[in-house]
Parts: structure tokens; C-alpha cells; sequence
């Protein structure tokens, strides 16, 4: 019977195991061959969100990652409940003859729509860009609010 080596960089193989079926996904996401890195990611203009509702201050918060944008190219629009962000990142440097080892940055349109909770009340938005973070804000109609619903059992019934 063989016998297993010990492997002393099981990490690094970790790593390199991760490489390898990311790679694979960005294969079949852009439809590129092996070996050809794509310029762009097709869902690398989509704007990471996170959004919570703060119950105590009764307000909706909405935080949207915009590094390297231009807070002037910012435009929100709403329209009904639905909030459509959109900004324009655009390259620091415009370099013809390089030939990139490695690029990831996106440059272009950024989008991104959400579809706002019933309750707010959409006429006190306000919108607040820092350190490449779009903050919207929005108050919370009471009723509108998670609530805990108290169950009532049925009277339970004498035995005979």
C-alpha cells in the first residue's frame, strides 16, 4: 500500500485550487479561452449595496461601494419605488501601449436599480457621498416597521 506525504504548503495548494476554479467561472461567465484575461468583468459596473432599516431612528439606509467616482457624475432618479443609481468611473490615465499583466479595475457606466421597501417617505431622500461610500437615507413610516404578532391560543376546552 502507498503511503500519503505530508504536504507542508496545504495552504498555498488551498490558494492555488481557488485560482484555478475562479478562473474557470470567469471562463464561462465571459465566454473567453483559457489564457485571455477579459478587459472588463461583465458584472464588475454593478456597485456592491448593503442596506439595512435602523427600527430605533425609523429610517431606511441604503450604502452603495462607489471607489474612484466622481461625485458630480452621480445621478439618482426615482420613479415609483424604484431607485436607479448610476455614476461614471473614468480612468485616471489613458495608456495605449501597455500591455497589462494583470487588470481587474472597470472603467464606464455604473448602474445599479433597487427596489425601495413600501413605507418611506420617498420626498425626504437624502443622499451623502464620503471616501467613495453613496449613503441614501430615507424615513420610515411607523406602520411601515417590522412588528412582533402576539398569537392567541384557543381556550382550552374542560375534560369531561
Amino acid at each position: 500500500m502507498t503511503q500519503l506525504a505530508i504536504r507542508e504548503n496545504w495552504f498555498e495548494d488551498l490558494v492555488e485550487l481557488r485560482r484555478g476554479f475562479d478562473q474557470l467561472f470567469n471562463r464561462l461567465l465571459t465566454g473567453r479561452p483559457a489564457g485571455t484575461e477579459p478587459e472588463r468583468s461583465p458584472f464588475a459596473l454593478v456597485p456592491p449595496a448593503e442596506v439595512w432599516v435602523d427600527k430605533e431612528a425609523k429610517k431606511y439606509h441604503l450604502r452603495l461601494a462607489l471607489p474612484g467616482v466622481d461625485p458630480s457624475t452621480v445621478e439618482l432618479k426615482l420613479l415609483g419605488n424604484l431607485l436607479t443609481i448610476s455614476a461614471e468611473r473614468k480612468a485616471s490615465r489613458e495608456a495605449k501601449d501597455v500591455d497589462y499583466l494583470y487588470r481587474e479595475l472597470s472603467y464606464g457606466t455604473l448602474s445599479r436599480t433597487l427596489t425601495l421597501p413600501e413605507g418611506l417617505d420617498t420626498e425626504q431622500i437624502n443622499a451623502e457621498y464620503n471616501d467613495g461610500l453613496l449613503e441614501i437615507t430615507a424615513p420610515v413610516a411607523a406602520a411601515a416597521l417590522p412588528r412582533q404578532v402576539e398569537i392567541k391560543g384557543l381556550p382550552k376546552a374542560k375534560a369531561a
